[in-house]
Formats: C-alpha cells, structure tokens, sequence
C-alpha cells in the first residue's frame, strides 16, 4: 500500500503521540519528542493539531513532523523506518516540493536527526546545512544529587510565577500587563490540553524566596528519554548557578516520573547553555545540523 501524508483532527493526535512515543529510546537521537507538541500546545490545541503531519501505511505511522513555525518542520522517524527508502524518498519530495503542501515556498528549514537516508536525500536536492545544535543526555539510573534551592511545582493557580520567569529568560523586554494576561492565557490553555499530564512545570526559588528560574519537563513515557524543554533563569538572577541548579531539579522530576534518561537540545553557540547542561552531569553527542533551502 502506498505512503499516505495526513493532518491528524484533535481527536487523531493520539496516533502521532503514540507513534512519537514509542521512537524514544536511549542512545538515539534527540528528534521531535511527545513533549515538543507539549509545548506547541501554547498555541491550542487546534494549532497543535494543524501544525502536525504523518506519514502512514498501512494505518501504521512512520514519521510525524511538526510545523514549529511557518518555514521550519521538525521530524522524528520510527526507528525501524529510517532507512526504509520508499519513505525516505517520499519524506523527502514532500519536503523539498512547496506543491505538496507541507513547507512554503519562499524557503525553510527542516530538523531531521537521526534520519540520514532523508538527510542525505535532502542534500542531494541541494539543501544545505543551518543551524548547528548539540544534544545532551544524562542516564537516571541512580539518583539526582540534590539542587541546593527550593522547587515548586508550579500548578494552574501559579501560573503568572512560571511566565514572568520564562519572559525575562526569553525577552528581557518589558512585561506589560497585556503580555502577562496574554502568556497566563496561553499557559491555562496548555494546562487545559491534552499533553499536560506528561509535563511538569518548575520554578526555582533563592533565599529571598524569589522565583529565579523555570524549566518543563516532558514525558515520553516509563523506561523511556524524557525532555527538557524549556529552560531559562531571570535575567536579574544570572551568574548564581541557579541554570544548573534548575537542569539539575528537572532531571530529578524526570526520574520520578519513570523516565529512562534526561535529554535536552541546545543551539551549539549558546556557550552558557552548553556549560550549564555539561555541569549539570549532562553529555554532549554529536553536533548536528538543520538543513535549509531557499526559494523555490
């Protein structure tokens, strides 16, 4: 039967959960993860399903994308699949084709680690290496040494908390009242969703009790990688250690959760993310790369 490519409704996604799930394993690579639709789901639940497309056949599903913003798609192929070359050629047409519908045509850029057979197809239609990123993992097979500050769970109710933090990581711009009813919405949102239940949100507190820095981390299920995505410290609080003390905190709450390992993905020029990761007891794999084309 021939490979069929679908956008899955609301009451779908749970194939392309599933499927996404089941392709985490220890010492692959870091692809799209259940927890990046997770943190899609900010937009609703709708955009999250309308952002998704899946490759099936025979009802099963082979690779999941996630449209993470108009020019860019992010991949994970079963692992059994990989180099399965019917779907490496199909992947690949529907990527590079802006006719088939799946990437426009002024340019883009698709993340597909792990799939070299569709890599090395994408680069023969004369995409070109992007964006370098470096993948951290760390084994939780035995207990995570603790953070030294206070961690909250952070609930529904204290949600302004999380986001002030996360804003001042990611913006460093003002944080108007607009902008704070907007972000709390979009949180409630997500809370409201489907993935919630596989996140946990935390936030960091020093000895004044101020939040300080907020992570999520993202289930894939028991004996399986979880992510950690995202991560950031108040730009008031930088310099105290307190991104280590978070990463550390998330591992922790990773492991509780059954997770196998603790996986996080970071641009290889952020030299503080990558310093904070590698003292957090987290391991570098391989550079890799995004693969952009231009117009077509």
């Amino acid at each position: 039967m021939s490979i069929m490519v679908s956008t899955p409704s609301v009451g779908e996604m749970s194939r392309a959960v599933d499927a996404l799930k089941r392709s985490q394993y220890d010492g692959g690579p870091l692809h799209l993860h259940p927890g990046d639709l997770g943190w899609h789901s900010l937009n609703g639940v709708e955009a999250t399903a309308a952002a998704i497309r899946m490759w099936s056949r025979d009802g099963e599903v082979l690779a999941v994308g996630l449209l993470d913003g108009p020019e860019l798609v992010r991949m994970a192929v079963a692992p059994q699949w990989r180099d399965d070359e019917a779907l490496a050629h199909r992947l690949a047409a529907d990527l590079d084709d802006p006719a088939r519908g799946v990437l426009p045509p002024d340019g883009a850029t698709v993340e597909a680690r792990g799939a070299k057979l569709l890599t090395q197809l994408l680069v023969k239609r004369s995409w070109e290496p992007a964006e370098v990123w470096t993948t951290f993992h760390r084994g939780l097979s035995d207990p995570v040494e603790d953070c030294g500050l206070r961690i909250e769970t952070i609930e529904p109710d204290r949600a302004q908390v999380w986001v002030a933090v996360h804003w001042s990581a990611f913006r460093g711009s003002p944080f108007t009242d607009a902008d704070r009813r907007s972000r709390v919405g979009r949180w409630l949102a997500m809370a409201g969703g489907p993935f919630y239940g596989d996140g946990r949100f935390l936030a960091a507190f020093d000895a004044n009790d101020d939040a300080v820095a907020v992570a999520a981390v993202w289930s894939a299920g028991p004996g399986r990688p979880g992510l950690l995505e995202p991560m950031g410290v108040h730009r008031s609080h930088r310099g105290h250690g307190y991104g280590t003390a978070i990463t550390l905190a998330a591992a922790a709450t990773l492991r509780n959760m059954g997770s196998s390992s603790a996986s996080v993905c970071v641009e290889s020029s952020n030299i503080a993310a990558v310093a904070t990761y590698a003292s957090a007891g987290f391991t570098p794999s391989a550079q890799v790369a995004d693969l952009h084309r231009g117009p077509r």
